[in-house]
């Protein structure tokens, strides 16, 4: 039985386009609500219907500005809970924060898990989260996670579009699981980019694990940020003898001079999702492709609401 006869999705502002493409695909309407700031940057937030004792998702990256974008989350799911909502899921197509999610040197800060906390005290219920940057995040909340994997949409659409002689590259060692798994499912061998910087202050050797001479390879990443690593790792590829270098991440961060970079690498397609809306400048690159899940985080919306297995969505 659905955990409320009647559910209502509400977007930040960093999160219209993509909300309103998942209501389109659930035949819902994107829930009025205002979202604003007064004219010191204090965010102010308004929801403009009744709530009360409906299931309340609120949709929104926290993505640049990511401060601003966390207090408009933290807001509006404080909003409804004020305002009676049955439960509120705070959705997050992309979480800010996540590379700080361990204490790699003394006195530093786990900002993923002071985020999580937030976000739990806040009101929200639940969280469904598109690819955190790593699993263990979480165990960072002490609400229930449904964690989304956009690897379903990038092998979906590798396999209506198909590469002949196809290999699949994790740019780094860390990355060697997610790519092993895209691999298994596109029934494609595995290579891995292998990083080592010799000495400090000396640029990065970039060493190819197997065999991408003759093939066309596509890198899998969770985000792209500066893409210096990215257009590093695809030229060492390019190289080693590769006859094309593609990629495919969830999330275009995009910052600095990432579209420069990949303007001008031998990258022919970076392949990325609509967790985060892209800029004009990411827009009008040749070489950028937008896939959308807002079909899958619709799905997954309407999965939670209906109170059934949103695991089925990994397969």
């Amino acid at each position: 039985m659905p955990y409320s006869d009647e559910m209502k999705i509400f977007s930040g502002s960093a999160s219209v386009e993509l909300t309103q493409k998942a209501c389109a695909h659930l035949y819902e309407v994107i829930g009025q609500s205002v979202v604003g700031q007064f004219s010191d940057g204090e965010v102010k937030v308004h929801i403009n219907e009744n709530i009360r004792g409906k299931d309340v998702f609120i949709v929104n990256s926290t993505a640049h500005p990511i401060n601003t974008n966390i207090m408009e989350t933290l807001i509006l799911i404080d909003a409804a809970k004020r305002a009676s909502a049955a439960r509120v899921t705070a959705v997050l197509p992309y979480f800010g924060y996540a590379r700080q999610d361990r204490k790699d040197r003394p006195r530093a800060p786990i900002t993923a898990k002071l985020v999580s906390n937030m976000i739990t005290i806040a009101g929200a219920d639940r969280v469904l989260a598109l690819d955190l940057h790593v699993e263990q995040i979480q165990g960072f909340f002490d609400i229930p996670v449904d964690h989304l994997s956009g690897d379903v949409e990038f092998v979906r659409h590798l396999k209506e579009d198909p590469l002949d002689n196809l290999v699949v590259v994790s740019p780094d060692t860390g990355s060697v699981r997610r790519a092993r798994a895209v691999a298994n499912r596109l029934n494609a061998p595995l290579a891995i980019v292998d990083k080592r910087r010799p000495k400090e202050n000396e640029s990065e050797v970039m060493n190819i694990i197997g065999d991408v001479a003759g093939m066309n390879a596509m890198l899998f990443d969770d985000m792209i940020d500066t893409a210096g690593t990215l257009v590093k790792a695809a030229e060492a590829i390019k190289n080693a003898g590769a006859t094309s270098v593609r990629a495919c991440a969830t999330h275009p961060v995009f910052s600095g001079e990432a579209i420069e970079r990949i303007n001008k690498s031998v990258l022919e397609e970076v392949i990325v999702s609509d967790s985060i809306r892209l800029t004009e400048k990411a827009r009008e690159s040749e070489k950028i492709k937008v896939l959308s899940f807002a079909p899958l985080i619709g799905e997954a919306i309407k999965r939670i609401h209906e109170e059934k297995s949103v695991s089925i969505l990994f397969r």
